[in-house]
């Protein structure tokens, strides 16, 4: 994304613009520099509070037959979209099944596996529940948590990534201007990228149960990454 800072508009006077055109011709506006281009990378992150727990499973069941393999993995779907109904998800979403057979194998015969994920947004407060009455279930094998922010704030969040990350940009500007004898430094242009970045945390479900819950407090706090490339014209 290539933003164009807001005060070159009072700069153009002095930076130069191309000789107007007949109507209907496409105009461009050339930004010069009588100084030294100096090219500079900034970055910043902010690490935010927990809003969310993104989850997801991947669920087993095997059979005989095929029929027999997905009638088994209906069983404990029904399992396992109840006791996450019972945890309030959000944005619960099934995929569809799919089923494989399995050769013969030393200890076990022939037969069908069928298995399918399930994916859901959870409050931080229920992951002791999510690890032990979810993840204890027939066929379930949770994948990782991950955190996820208010999107309420994305736009705060960025705006003070900007403004840090360009700072960041200013400063290594001024030390390079400032080695080659340059103090004056003026925007000429920049790009930036970056935003919100979930941030996973396993979860597994073998702990004992006398043992301390899975603390929500302990997962990784979701981090907004940004970084941007700025050129500068030194004088």
């Amino acid at each position: 994304m290539l933003i164009k800072l807001r005060p070159l508009l009072l700069l153009l006077p002095l930076l130069g613009i191309l000789p107007s055109r007949p109507a209907g011709a496409q105009t461009q506006v050339q930004l010069s520099c009588t100084g030294t281009v100096l090219q500079s990378m900034g970055s910043a992150e902010i690490k935010r509070a927990i809003e969310a727990l993104d989850v997801s499973l991947q669920l087993n069941a095997q059979g005989a037959s095929a029929n027999a393999a997905l009638a088994e993995l209906q069983r404990r779907l029904a399992a396992v979209r109840s006791a996450l109904q019972a945890l309030q998800v959000q944005e619960l979403e099934v995929s569809s099944p799919s089923t494989w057979q399995r050769p013969v194998q030393r200890d076990r015969p022939a037969g069908v596996e069928a298995n399918l994920s399930v994916r859901g947004r959870l409050q931080p407060q229920r992951l002791q529940q999510l690890v032990r009455q979810v993840g204890g279930l027939l066929g379930v094998r949770l994948a990782p948590v991950a955190t996820r922010a208010d999107e309420r704030q994305n736009r705060a969040s960025r705006r003070q990534l900007l403004k840090l990350a360009y700072q960041d940009a200013v400063e290594r500007a001024q030390d390079m201007a400032t080695a080659i004898g340059l103090r004056q430094l003026q925007p000429l242009d920049l790009q930036v990228e970056g935003g919100p970045r979930p941030m996973p945390m396993r979860a597994m479900a073998s702990a004992d149960a006398g043992a301390p819950p899975f603390d929500p407090d302990e997962l990784a706090q979701p981090i907004d990454r940004l970084q941007l490339q700025v050129r500068f014209c030194a004088r």
